[in-house]
């Protein structure tokens, strides 16, 4: 409570304040962890979406919401759920990411993820007291349950909307390319956010659930490089006769040199919530059923961060120009780059809606000024709503604090560990912004953007 008044209430009407506490008359924490189960238990790694997809449909309609399919192929697939408005107001869409980040299964996740797989890097829900544990049970499963809840409680509470409420679930939102499975090779990246709005399921303002309890209005972009360093093939028994120039040992120079210049390029770019990072994820080069020879070239694959003011050109010219001063330093280096994927970092204006109302929220739970997160270098599909023109902002739930777990929370068990009390606290939230925004009319909405945030 705070001034008589229920938390998170602080800033509304009374009308729109009423409307909310019935909604959250609706969100239970034994709902939410029903939820979660569901989700965790379904098996959803990039590609292979469509189950999961057909799971969100059936419980939505189970609960009232119309819901529905829409199939990328036989194997991905979104799932949506509109609740409609009298058309006097604008649209906002709920959006979360269902695709797991790795898969749950040894053949594809080791060695990679570690020696084995734990209990919380497979697709099956385990219950410590207030938390649910298993793959993506965080991110962004957690999130997608905290969006159906929200949908489920305005639906059930029968608040009468201006706007439509969009409650949609997307494939692909990991930053990966195609599994060795398949036959598509765009499966991920925000292919099936891109597919929604192409599709037509589009709105005036968006928020995406992903983790971080804050609103973020920017994110950072990504381009791909992939590196070829090149050197002789040879053979292990003429390496003291013949011309030796290992292309493996040179490209562990400029991979070097490389995690060094990162660092430099992250203090240049950061600015407003972004500060963008630089990574080389992987190296391919040679037989390994043939050890005695060396490779003629060796690749590396670079995942290189770009911030809104970066276009992509630029971030390729910035690295061709990282790779000529490598050169400078190694004699004798013989290295190129191509750029293989670009998706830029979009920003939304402040003073739009949906952040001034989702910020306003933050600050009835908060009690407090709104609390900007700075230095993040985590990609969404925020990027493809915003980059499709839709104002869209991020909240999320924090990552689980390690005195709050029976186990120590690296990054897998942070992606893989969901609170049941935060995505309370989350869902509320998610009402709190839906309401405020979908029983205004545009008109109403447009001379409040026109004021100063």
């Amino acid at each position: 409570m705070s001034g008589g008044q229920p938390t998170g209430l602080a800033g509304l009407d009374d009308k729109r304040s009423a409307w909310v506490l019935e909604a959250w008359r609706y969100v239970t924490r034994d709902r939410l962890r029903d939820l979660i189960m569901g989700l965790v238990d379904i098996p959803s790694p990039t590609g292979d979406e469509g189950p999961l997809a057909a799971h969100i449909a059936d419980t939505l309609k189970a609960a009232g919401c119309h819901a529905t399919v829409q199939p990328l192929d036989d194997r991905q697939a979104n799932a949506w759920s509109r609740l409609d408005g009298d058309g006097t107001g604008p649209d906002l869409m709920l959006y979360a990411p269902i695709d797991t980040l790795t898969v749950g299964d040894e053949s594809e996740d080791l060695p990679w993820i570690g020696p084995e797989l734990r209990d919380d890097m497979r697709p099956q829900a385990t219950v410590y007291d207030d938390l649910v544990v298993g793959l993506g049970a965080s991110n962004p499963k957690g999130h997608a349950a905290c969006v159906m809840m929200a949908a489920e409680a305005i639906t059930a509470a029968g608040v009468p909307l201006t706007g439509d409420l969009v409650a949609a679930f997307g494939a692909g939102g990991m930053p990966t390319n195609a599994r060795p499975v398949g036959t598509r090779h765009n499966t991920g990246q925000g292919v099936g956010c891109s597919y929604l709005l192409e599709q037509g399921v589009w709105t005036d303002y968006a928020l995406i659930a992903k983790p971080g309890w804050t609103v973020s209005w920017d994110e950072v972009g990504l381009a791909w490089f992939e590196v070829t360093v090149r050197g002789t093939h040879t053979y292990v028994g003429s390496r003291h006769r013949l011309p030796y120039d290992n292309a493996i040992a040179r490209a562990g120079e400029v991979a070097r040199h490389l995690e060094e210049w990162f660092v430099e390029y992250a203090d240049r770019h950061t600015d407003g919530t972004v500060a963008p990072q630089g990574i080389v994820s992987s190296v391919r080069g040679g037989w390994p059923r043939m050890a005695a020879v060396t490779p003629a070239a060796c690749t590396l694959r670079v995942d290189l961060r770009i911030s809104p003011d970066t276009t992509p050109m630029q971030a390729k010219r910035e690295f061709a120009a990282a790779l000529e001063a490598i050169r400078d330093k190694v004699p004798g280096l013989d290295v190129t780059a191509e750029m293989i994927l670009a998706i830029p970092g979009t920003r939304t204006d402040p003073g739009s809606w949906v952040f001034r109302s989702a910020a306003a929220g933050w600050e009835a739970f908060e009690g407090r000024e709104h609390e900007v997160i700075r230095g993040n270098s985590g990609a969404t599909d925020a990027n493809i709503l915003r980059g499709r023109g839709i104002p869209t902002v991020r909240v999320g739930m924090p990552k689980v604090p390690a005195d709050e777990a029976p186990f120590e929370i690296d990054f897998a068990r942070g992606m893989n560990t969901v609170s049941v009390r935060a995505m309370e606290k989350l869902t509320r939230h998610l009402v709190r912004t839906a309401v405020d925004t979908v029983t205004r009319s545009r008109a109403e909405l447009h001379q409040l953007e026109g004021e100063p945030a």
